[in-house]
């Protein structure tokens, strides 16, 4: 559409999906807000705040308005600036009436200022009721000074954070943070502390809606979508939790690495919390691997036992699990009934069903065992660019850092009903857990696949106030239009994790909650926490990111490593500042200090810590993630590298000679993209499409059933450094242009 917002007719609302009723009232509503508006943000702004743009608009109204409106600022700008960093256009602002904000940089919040510009919103006293501006209020001459200029500490924030969170400690750390040890480049973050984590989760607090009496989980069932929905209080999981505590001590040594692969249901998160409560520790590995990733990370994690189902049900459908589990497990396996009290399958004789492994309990009296705050209560894996995973320790700081930023970036308050569909096996899975009970919100799980109408009628029954996403699922929804005649509308706000936004798929998610923020997140299993997000204080702009992380110190590095001013608009890797409470400090096999410090520049005296991301700053100091540093590649949210593709792809026919894996991002965003590359032996023939077939069942069957194959090229070589390696990011960039003209077709 070229014309400009102030040519639009009715006519052309009724040709975007609008009855002629609704089309002449919002067409003569437009023109009285273009008579007073300054500014296309402006415009923008009055019709969200008047909810003028109903959620059950059809998404081409919701495209014409937006995206006319927007896009002579978006040219104009980029001509102005002569480049790439211009900000990219609002769609959500704290209030209108602007007086009061916080401004983010390099810490994250450092100080609070009374703003007089127009393009920043927020007025104090909504400020006020957010997590994170109740804080400041409450505590500024603590955290900023009297002049609220002075920047804060993170010793400070921390402490008054702990008081916020439902942590609490056997013995209280000795202090927040020690950095006395040279070689910890992390430092040591609450020395001396002891705790158990789990008991946190699970005992009431000063919080009026984390009571006995409060509802901790509210579920449903697949199949069952005109149910109720069931619930539990938080005194009955606490009983649970005991219970299967109490069953685990029976069959385990305190200490012992257990694994759960399960689909995430209530029992799945009791489990969970039951293995931490008993002094063990959970392995997380997703229900989707193959049994060759599941055989990895029991031999890594040195498991002593494993929880699973005999099928996971998902989409109407049950497919086998325990079959999986027991091809990869000489260990003890726990087997749980996906549906009714009876397994589904004949286990073998070392084995357990549920009923039995519970059998010998009499008592839900259990006392939980209480360690020192870096005691290890969770083995997480995170590929890299090695044959296996890499085996990444959670101590309990990582579920306070989970948690802090949560309750910090999401607004998580008590009360809220916290929704997104994941699995533990994955980090989301574990953060999900500590963000709501650690924070006295309810966890929402829906049984069963999130991909269609079933579940978005459970985000509406249960009263979801906080839904969080991954940008394939969020297309997904949108291209069946599965979430058609649902209230969404007690949603608050969405989170968005895991790959790149697409904006049109968010322009559709945020719509459908009268364009509540989208709250973007970016960071990764070994920080326990993101490094970027947006907030809401902060305008925000679809698939951005408006902040660094509380007490986050970020640069980006120049093509030398050189870091960029704080304020300068750029593009390049990105260093994260050491002092990161709840990042990993070791790995259980591979080298630590290796993979995230060694050859990363010094700044301010102290080694940066490296995470792989290139990421691009704009002039109002948005961030927009670009892509990796390195050949480590994202696929529907899961980390995996070209080497573990390219083994499979090398072995899958006959014909082949070589392979080169790349991901490419389309250029009008979305989730990444899987392009082989490939070398055919001499002699033989095959085309792109028959390729494309056999590497996709190959992958899916030996790696995970979750990635698909968008492109294969066949070509007579690859290009190489003079040290033979291929040059992945050549091959990348020969694809940019080719995958972004095929995902507009």
């Amino acid at each position: 559409m070229r014309k400009s917002i102030r040519e639009l007719g009715a006519e052309n609302f009724v040709n975007a999906g609008l009855t002629v009723e609704e089309a002449n009232e919002f067409h003569g509503v437009l023109n009285n807000i273009l008579s007073i508006s300054s500014s296309p943000t402006d415009t923008w702004h009055h019709l969200v705040t008047n909810k003028l743009l109903k959620p059950f608009y059809p998404h081409s109204f919701h495209q014409l308005v937006y995206y006319t409106i927007y896009q002579y600022s978006q040219s104009h700008a980029a001509a102005a600036a002569d480049n790439d960093f211009h900000d990219p256009p609002l769609y959500w602002f704290p209030s209108l009436n602007s007086s009061y904000m916080v401004r983010y940089t390099g810490f994250g919040v450092r100080y609070l200022v009374l703003y007089g510009s127009s393009f920043l919103y927020g007025t104090r006293e909504q400020a006020k009721c957010t997590n994170l501006g109740r804080l400041m209020e409450t505590n500024g001459p603590k955290l900023l000074g009297d002049s609220y200029k002075d920047p804060i500490t993170m010793q400070v924030y921390w402490s008054l954070i702990l008081k916020e969170l439902s942590v609490s400690f056997v013995e209280p750390p000795k202090c927040i943070l020690d950095t006395s040890d040279p070689s910890k480049h992390g430092g040591t973050w609450l020395p001396g502390s002891v705790l158990n984590v789990a008991d946190c989760c699970l005992q009431p607090s000063a919080h009026p809606n984390k009571q006995d009496d409060s509802i901790a989980i509210i579920w449903r069932d697949e199949g069952f979508d005109d149910a109720e929905v069931n619930r539990i209080s938080l005194k009955q999981l606490r009983q649970q939790v005991m219970f299967v505590a109490s069953a685990i001590d029976a069959t385990f040594s305190r200490g012992d690495a257990i694994a759960i692969d399960m689909q995430m249901t209530a029992n799945a998160v009791i489990i969970y919390l039951a293995i931490v409560l008993a002094g063990c520790v959970v392995v997380s590995i997703a229900d989707s691997f193959a049994p060759k990733e599941i055989e990895a990370r029991l031999r890594i994690s040195k498991a002593k036992g494993i929880f699973t189902q005999d099928f996971i049900s998902r989409g109407g459908r049950k497919f086998p699990l325990y079959s999986r589990v027991i091809e990869a497990a000489s260990c003890k396996v726990i087997v749980l009934p996906v549906i009714g009290d009876d397994l589904g399958v004949q286990i073998r004789e070392q084995d357990l069903s549920w009923k039995n492994f519970l059998s010998s309990v009499r008592s839900d009296n259990f006392s939980p065992i209480y360690q020192s705050v870096d005691s290890v209560t969770n083995i997480l894996f995170s590929s890299g660019t090695t044959g296996d995973p890499k085996a990444i320790p959670w101590t309990q700081l990582a579920p306070i850092r989970s948690a802090a930023d949560g309750w910090a970036l999401i607004d998580i308050q008590p009360g809220d009903v916290y929704c997104w569909p994941t699995n533990l096996g994955w980090v989301m899975g574990p953060t999900l857990i500590y963000h709501c009970l650690l924070t006295g919100a309810t966890l929402a799980l829906y049984h069963g696949s999130p991909q269609g109408h079933g579940f978005g009628k459970f985000v509406q029954d249960a009263g979801v106030t906080i839904l969080g996403t991954v940008p394939s699922l969020v297309k997904t929804w949108k291209s069946t239009q599965c979430m058609e005649g649902l209230d969404w509308t007690k949603i608050k706000l969405f989170c968005s994790t895991g790959e790149t936004s697409s904006i049109d798929d968010d322009l559709w998610l945020s719509s459908k909650a009268y364009y509540k923020p989208i709250i973007e997140l970016c960071g990764g299993t070994e920080l326990a926490s993101s490094y970027i997000a947006g907030s809401p204080l902060q305008p925000q702009a679809f698939g951005a990111f408006s902040t660094a992380s509380m007490t986050t110190g970020i640069v980006i590095l120049d093509e030398n490593g050189v870091p960029y001013p704080e304020d300068v608009s750029c593009v390049g890797e990105v260093g994260l500042f050491p002092l990161f409470l709840g990042a990993s400090d070791r790995l259980l096999n591979a080298d630590h200090e290796k993979v995230y410090f060694k050859g990363m520049p010094i700044f301010e005296g102290k080694v940066l810590r490296r995470h792989g991301d290139i990421i691009k700053r704009t002039v109002g100091g948005y961030i927009i993630v670009q892509g990796r540093a390195d050949d480590t590649m994202n696929l529907g949210g899961i980390k995996t590298s070209s080497i573990e593709i390219e083994r499979v792809c090398d072995r899958a026919d006959e014909c082949i000679l070589e392979t080169a894996a790349v991901s490419v991002a389309p250029e009008n965003g979305g989730p990444e993209q899987l392009v082989i590359f490939v070398v055919l032996k001499k002699g033989y023939n095959s085309n792109a499409e028959t390729l494309k077939k056999i590497f996709s069942k190959a992958i899916q069957t030996n790696l995970n059933p979750l990635f698909k194959v968008s492109f294969v090229k066949i070509v007579p070589e690859f290009p190489r450094t003079a040290s033979n390696k291929i040059l992945r990011r050549v091959l990348r960039d020969q694809m940019k242009h080719g995958v972004s003209a095929q995902s507009r077709l």
